[in-house]
Parts: structure tokens; C-alpha cells; sequence
């Protein structure tokens, strides 16, 4: 382990949700516990997370988002299989439902990606190194070969692949949460040809499922990190280099009717357990350890 480099990037998902998801992330990456952020172009505050990035100098990629809120193209925002009765994306589950009914159409699928990316340039001044999928549409069947394409159509490089090394052991996650984890893993799985084809990169760990909201401690995610980076098989990077991607969550709880994309705030985004997050990743003890094993913050634009 210690002849390793571990180049770590911690990203904090959702910017741009609301002004108090955005106050605990800025909070988090001046205190070096973020080291990358995901902007939510559709969130009811992402002109003001641009803007905290740029003043702040925050590394800042695209977080698509197709299964909460409002669609940001215009023609999509009325009459289109993206929306429900409500005339809202139909959700996390909802999503996944209509996607397996064939009730998706793609090529609206590809325009409401390609608005995303448009709508991030105009408000960062630039197209985003990372980009991936708001609750993990983008490694869903057929939507990951349209996420594939806008990817390379922008010549954006990185994205998320979200297996989770020893996410099987993790016998604190409820069954139907890990049903769900269990399904994205399948899904990533059958990604990884569709992303390399299209000369696509990802971190060469990704951490996060495991440690999310009340299950994220010191431990949780000092021990995560040691043992992904102690399974890479010997073929692992000659470089002596491993990625690291953790994904997290922090911020202030949102207080409705303010923040959401569209339609308020959810319900984990209203809960202690953002505050948690933010709180356990700006402990010294988590920073004196990153130190300790040669753990290096980092952003995409950095690889």
C-alpha cells in the first residue's frame, strides 16, 4: 500500500440543488474534504453554484440529471416521454420503470443531455471535464449508449462507473436499498464495453454506495478506500497511480418550499444526514490519513 500514489477524488454530487447545498459544499472543499464538485443544471440554485465555483476556483463537472425535476430544453418541458402526468421527469424509479416499458425515446433522451451541456457551458464559461448521471440513469441500458455518444460528441473525457469494490459485505445497507445498488452494479457492469468503445475514461475505484447519508463514518471511508485499493488485482496501473473516485453527498439540510429541481426538495435532501456527511468529511483525523497513506485530493481536469 505505501508505494502506491492514490490520487483521490472526493465529489460532492448535486451542487446547484439548493443555496444551502451549496453553502455546506463550498464549506467542504475550503476545509479540503471536497475535492470536485457535479452541477445539477436543472437545480433551483445552479446559477448561483457557478458562480461560488468560479469564485472559489472549484473543480466542476456536469451532473445529468433526467429523473428529477424540470428538463432544461425547452421542447421537452411540455410534450415528451421524459415526463410524467405531472409534467415532471418521472423519478428515480419511475425512470427506470418507463425505460424498461420502452416508453423512453431516446433521441429525446440525447437533446435533453446535449441542453445539459449547453446550459453548463453558458453558466461555468466552460464544457465540464466529468460528467455522469444524477442517481446513476446514465449506465441504465440504451441510455448509456446515448450518454456515450454525447460524451464523445464533446470531447468529454471522464465519467463515473459505479462498482463499488466489497459493496457484497456491507451488511449495514437495507435490503431494498441494496437491491437497488445491486441493480446499478449489473448496469455498470454492462456499461464498461459501451464507455471504452467510445474512448471514454472513469477513476479505476469508485467508492460511495457504501458510505452514504448515516453510513458514512471516518472508519467507513478510511477502510473503503484501504481495501478497494488493496483488491486492485496485481495487473493494477503500472504507474504506481490508482484513482479514486468517492462520491458524496454533503450540505446543510434544505428547508422546503426552497431548493429541488423543479419540485422541491426530497426527502434526504431535507434529512441530518447531508449534515452528517459534511461533518464527518472535514474531521482532521480523515485529512492526517489521507496524508498518512500517500492520498493525494484531486480533481478530473488533474489526471
Amino acid at each position: 500500500l505505501r508505494m502506491l500514489q492514490v490520487k483521490l477524488i472526493i465529489t460532492g454530487d448535486d451542487f446547484g440543488y439548493c443555496p444551502r447545498r451549496n453553502q455546506g459544499i463550498v464549506d467542504c472543499f475550503l476545509a479540503g474534504a471536497v475535492s470536485n464538485v457535479s452541477l445539477l443544471v436543472n437545480g433551483s440554485a445552479a446559477a448561483d453554484a457557478a458562480k461560488l465555483a468560479r469564485r472559489y476556483n472549484i473543480p466542476i463537472g456536469l451532473h445529468a440529471n433526467l429523473s428529477e425535476g424540470s428538463p432544461v430544453c425547452e421542447e421537452l418541458k411540455t410534450n415528451s416521454s421524459l415526463l410524467n402526468q405531472d409534467g415532471f421527469f418521472h423519478g428515480k424509479m419511475g425512470f427506470r420503470t418507463a425505460l424498461s416499458k420502452g416508453l423512453l425515446n431516446m433521441s429525446e433522451v440525447k437533446q435533453e443531455l446535449k441542453a445539459q451541456v449547453e446550459l453548463f457551458r453558458e453558466l461555468t464559461g466552460h464544457l465540464p471535464p466529468h460528467m455522469d448521471g444524477h442517481q446513476h440513469v446514465h449506465v441504465l441500458p440504451e441510455v448509456r449508449n446515448v450518454f456515450a455518444e454525447v460524451l464523445e460528441e464533446y470531447g468529454i473525457k471522464y465519467t463515473r462507473v459505479p462498482i463499488e469494490p466489497g459493496l457484497h459485505n456491507c451488511d449495514w445497507i437495507p435490503p431494498s436499498l441494496m437491491d437497488f445498488y445491486l441493480g446499478v452494479e449489473e448496469d455498470s457492469f454492462n456499461t464498461v464495453d459501451v464507455f471504452t468503445k467510445h474512448g471514454i475514461r472513469w477513476a479505476d475505484i469508485y467508492i460511495g454506495l457504501s458510505t452514504m447519508g448515516r453510513n458514512m463514518s471516518v472508519s467507513s471511508i478510511q477502510s473503503a478506500i484501504d481495501s478497494a485499493v488493496l483488491q486492485l488485482p496485481a495487473r493494477a496501473p503500472h504507474s504506481g497511480t490508482v484513482t479514486v473516485e468517492l462520491m458524496v453527498h454533503p450540505g446543510y439540510p434544505s428547508v422546503p418550499p426552497v431548493g429541488g429541481c423543479g419540485e422541491g426538495p426530497d426527502d434526504f435532501s431535507q434529512s441530518w444526514e447531508r449534515l452528517h456527511e459534511l461533518q464527518t468529511l472535514i474531521k482532521p483525523e480523515l485529512q492526517s490519513h489521507y496524508k498518512s497513506r500517500n492520498i493525494q485530493l484531486c480533481s478530473f481536469k488533474d489526471l
